[in-house]
């Protein structure tokens, strides 16, 4: 019987949650009280003003009442406002505030630098050839 360690997917596994602990730590270090699942929200919204909650819980991966939890908890903190769309009462519209905005901006130098830290010495077209493999497992699993 194969081994989970030598599985593929678990590696893959394994290689995610080592870089969000990695990424995480790091992002505690430069002082920020914000998780890397938030701090992918707001970018999310800050990308996409017009974001439903549903579309979010698909970029970010996470459960709907997860996304409900994460959205009151920046909101709690001041960097997200909630509003009830003017077309449509049962969506919301999501906007960053300044402190949101800000926020944003400074945990994305720490995400590019977490992302370089993980990267280095990384053969280029390798990352090209895995991305390409990881669509492909992507695929065949949806």
């Amino acid at each position: 019987m194969e081994k989970l360690n030598d599985t593929f997917l678990y590696t893959i596994d394994k290689c995610f949650r080592s870089y969000h602990q990695f990424a995480q730590k790091n992002v505690r270090k430069a002082g920020f009280k914000i998780t890397i699942d938030q701090w992918l929200i707001l970018k999310n919204v800050s990308e996409n003003p017009d974001i439903t909650q549903n579309d979010l819980s698909k970029l970010v991966f996470k459960d709907k009442a997860s996304i409900t939890r994460i959205i009151q908890l920046l909101i709690n903190a001041g960097y997200l406002i909630r509003e009830t769309h003017p077309g449509d009462k049962r969506r919301v519209n999501l906007t960053l505030t300044t402190s949101g905005e800000k926020i944003t901006a400074e945990v994305e130098k720490i995400a590019f630098q977490n992302r370089a830290a993980a990267l280095k010495g990384v053969n280029l077209e390798l990352m090209a050839e895995m991305k390409i493999a990881l669509q492909e497992i992507i695929n065949n699993c949806s």
